[in-house]
């Protein structure tokens, strides 16, 4: 029977998401990789109690998650119930819903149908009876933003989620949902979006200095663009990497003769920090205040043990920052 560490809370560091009651830890487990219906049961039990025992309250998942969609949320239904349920108070529990999940018209986007529908299928796979934070998954084009924002509040109101969370939203169509989840009285806390130092999307759509303006929490994902910020394709392309096992969202293109020149540059400057490359570009993404936390994925636990290692060092000169987007705008 697993026991959770009792030094578990010395080993990590919360930021209190926007100005709100609600922290979270700076680095937090995302489920989007590695925790689908092909995982092996053993190694996904011994990420989220390696993750739990170095202080990482927050598991992040979304319907869709696998693959299957559906697997990751029941995968660790399953572990919650034979290992963390003693815990469940001290875990923040997020799902989402807003990419394609079921057949029809129903099972896509941001109505009210879909959403209170997916939140109640998420539930029966986690096994939980609420959600800590639920998240609208993506902004919807053909949906009145009211609508959406009214189906987040409802599903706050009745207790099946603590807490209201938008992702992949630009700053403008933050500050309007922002505006009416405040009219419904109901807590909007986070936003999850896409931030590395390769991807500064954010900061070109007012999404970051926005959620700052607002007091609104950032957690991001894909810190380590797939993997490209690591050392891992230094030397060439792994048979078990990423690129060759999943080309969904990484594929040798990416990895182009600039790109691996970039990914030198900054694995050099790591080196000269006393960081691993993976280190610095979570730390880069912790570095101010305006980002809460930072999503990781993991295919094994020694994984996580090693990126928990960069809220060691969030600190960098001006010359190292200069250096960073020289060298990724070069």
């Amino acid at each position: 029977m697993y026991v959770a560490s009792e030094e578990r809370y010395e080993k990590m560091e919360y930021n209190r998401c926007g100005f709100s009651g609600l922290k979270l830890p700076k680095v937090s487990l995302g489920f989007w990789h590695n925790f689908g219906t092909n995982a092996d049961m053993g190694n996904m039990k011994d990420m989220c109690r390696t993750a739990f025992d170095n202080g990482i309250t927050h598991f992040d998942l979304a319907n869709n998650y696998g693959p299957q969609p559906g697997s990751a949320e029941r995968n660790l239904g399953k572990i919650i119930e034979s290992d963390f349920w003693p815990y469940r108070d001290e875990l923040i529990i997020s799902t989402k819903a807003g990419y394609d999940m079921w057949a029809g018209p129903y099972g896509d986007w941001g109505s009210k149908k879909y959403l209170i529908a997916s939140l109640d299928q998420s539930l029966k796979r986690l096994g939980l009876d609420y959600v800590d934070i639920f998240y609208h998954h993506r902004m919807d084009p053909n949906t009145p933003l009211e609508e959406t924002m009214g189906a987040l509040a409802q599903i706050v109101h009745s207790g099946k989620a603590l807490y209201a969370g938008i992702s992949n939203y630009d700053g403008p169509t933050m500050e309007k949902a922002a505006k009416i989840l405040e009219d419904l009285n109901c807590p909007f806390v986070i936003n999850q979006n896409k931030y590395s130092i390769f991807d500064r999307t954010i900061e070109k759509n007012g999404l970051k200095q926005k959620a700052k303006e607002l007091k609104k929490g950032v957690i991001c994902f894909s810190p380590l663009a797939q993997g490209l910020l690591t050392d891992r394709y230094i030397n060439g392309i792994p048979d078990d990497s990423r690129i060759k096992t999943d080309g969904r969202f990484l594929n040798e293109d990416a990895l182009d003769v600039s790109t691996l020149s970039k990914i030198n540059a900054l694995n050099e400057m790591a080196q000269n920090r006393g960081q691993s490359l993976a280190q610095m570009a979570l730390a880069w993404v912790l570095k101010d205040d305006a980002i809460t936390s930072v999503l990781i994925g993991a295919s094994k636990p020694s994984q996580i043990l090693d990126n928990i290692k960069a809220i060691e060092n969030t600190t960098f000169t001006k010359e190292e920052l200069d250096f960073i987007d020289k060298t990724t705008f070069m």
